[in-house]
């Protein structure tokens, strides 16, 4: 979950208090903290051809990071950036770049440019208590009238210009996380489910060139979205970020998987996952390496009523498995679904809507879609230097790279395939939040935002290295 900084919810405290490294620390010495137990080389790749050549060191990122004279993103040396479209800037000359800049994804346009599609995490709360300015309604384009949230579209070249941009998708609230569809869409997620002159809760699909469709697709569910994926058969994922009582991990099977842009209007099967012999939220599952068998439990109202129970509610009561602060999904290049937990609170946590089983800094979830089992392979400590994974994505070069949504400190920070952590980006202008990592078609350049005041979009370059696969 992305918020603003003045709308933070208050973060649980853990039973033994977050221990972080200082930026000074990793400034000063590029040191990288093993702060998980596991191993991520079933997502990198390494388990793949660990028969036929010895599997290379892992890699151990790109040294110290160098305090940002401008005070805004510290890098390793090296790599620069460029502020892409920050809050207030001119669309038109009625029509200025909205705040809360969140999930994202970039998308090949020609040979070497990038169609990048963001969200805009904007409550009505938002506009009424802190003078946000709502995203401006598009002819066409507009699902509700008193939305205030949605997303913008860019078109970058090569060289981190912004060649266009314009509002895409308008009327929505609270568009948090989302995902590139197997067609080259993307789907944006409202992490809200209130009621205005509409329901909200939906997901929304938006053409990097054509533009958003303001017609929620409704058999997705109507529930507070954060992220969603696709396996190779075109089934897609979806987790929900929710409390009191926790979200759940779901499964749509489209009546036309890989039908294309429009295609999960025509329906499908919505239901949540069970894991066999949990009784109780994920957090109680802490040892890495362990597989449980699942199931799937059909959703009996996807789509439910402001009366009626909630999607959660239906099949937590049917025997799905609940799990805190469901955050990023992703699909890796062997077809397995990953999910993140971007922490526990644990029992003695201060606020009850946070209180799970057992604390952690955050767990890493592999699915395998042919099994039909699903195995815990990371674990972050609540002492970690990085808690709070939030957004996760492979980088082209054998390792991922994830946005931290930590109490003090925001990193933008690799995981090895050795379950090693090291620094990559820190926010030096504050404690908000990255999000919405996501590389060019061509592993150029990494696009990420800060959700500040104002808020950010950063194009980075640099020596990342060769390609790996």
């Amino acid at each position: 979950m992305f918020v603003r900084a003045s709308q933070k919810r208050p973060r649980a405290r853990l039973a033994s208090r977050l221990m972080t490294y200082s930026r000074r620390n990793f400034i000063k010495t590029g040191a990288y903290a093993l702060t998980l137990t596991g191993s991520m080389q079933t997502l990198l790749g390494a388990g793949r051809t660990a028969h036929a050549h010895p599997r290379p060191r892992p890699f151990r990122g790109y040294g110290e990071l160098v305090a940002d004279p401008k005070g805004i993103l510290d890098l390793p040396k090296g790599f620069s950036y460029k502020i892409l479209s920050p809050e207030g800037e001119a669309i038109t000359p009625k029509i200025k770049v909205p705040a809360s800049h969140d999930g994202m994804a970039a998308f090949r346009a020609g040979a070497h440019a990038s169609w990048l599609v963001r969200n805009h995490e904007i409550a009505p709360d938002d506009v009424e208590e802190d003078g946000v300015a709502p995203i401006a309604p598009v002819p066409g384009a507009t699902y509700d009238a008193e939305g205030t949230g949605g997303t913008t579209t860019l078109l970058v070249s090569r060289d981190r210009r912004v060649l266009q941009q314009r509002i895409s998708l308008a009327g929505t609230v609270n568009n948090c996380g989302g995902g590139p569809t197997p067609w080259d869409t993307w789907l944006t997620c409202e992490e809200d489910d209130s009621v205005l002159a509409k329901p909200h809760g939906y997901i929304f699909e938006v053409d990097p060139v054509l533009g958003g469709n303001p017609q929620p697709i409704k058999a997705l569910g109507r529930f507070e979205h954060e992220a969603i994926s696709f396996d190779r058969r075109g089934r897609a994922y979806l987790t929900e970020d929710a409390g009191e009582p926790f979200g759940c991990i779901y499964r749509f099977l489209p009546r036309f998987p890989h039908g294309g842009c429009g295609s999960l209007h025509g329906g499908g099967v919505l239901a949540a996952l069970s894991v066999h012999g949990v009784r109780g939220d994920l957090s109680l599952v802490q040892k890495p390496g362990t597989v449980l068998p699942v199931s799937w439990l059909r959703v009996p109202n996807p789509d439910p009523g402001k009366n009626d129970a909630k999607v959660r509610e239906q099949v937590i009561a049917l025997g799905a498995t609940p799990i805190q602060k469901a955050e990023g999904t992703w699909v890796d290049p062997d077809g397995s679904i990953w999910f993140v937990s971007s922490y526990g609170g644990g029992p003695e946590a201060e606020d009850e809507e946070d209180r799970s089983a057992v604390a952690h800094g955050g767990q890493v979830w592999r699915y395998d879609p042919i099994k039909e089992k699903i195995e815990l392979v990371l674990v972050f400590t609540p002492d970690s230097s990085f808690d709070g994974p939030d957004n996760i994505t492979v980088s082209p070069y054998d390792y991922a790279l994830a946005c931290s949504d930590g109490e003090d400190e925001q990193w933008l920070f690799g995981i090895n395939d050795e379950g090693e952590t090291f620094p990559f980006a820190f926010n030096a202008s504050g404690d908000d939040e990255f999000a919405g990592a996501t590389f060019s078609a061509d592993g150029d350049t990494l696009f990420v935002n800060i959700q500040g005041s104002p808020a950010l979009t950063f194009a980075i370059q640099g020596p990342f290295g060769p390609r790996r696969r």
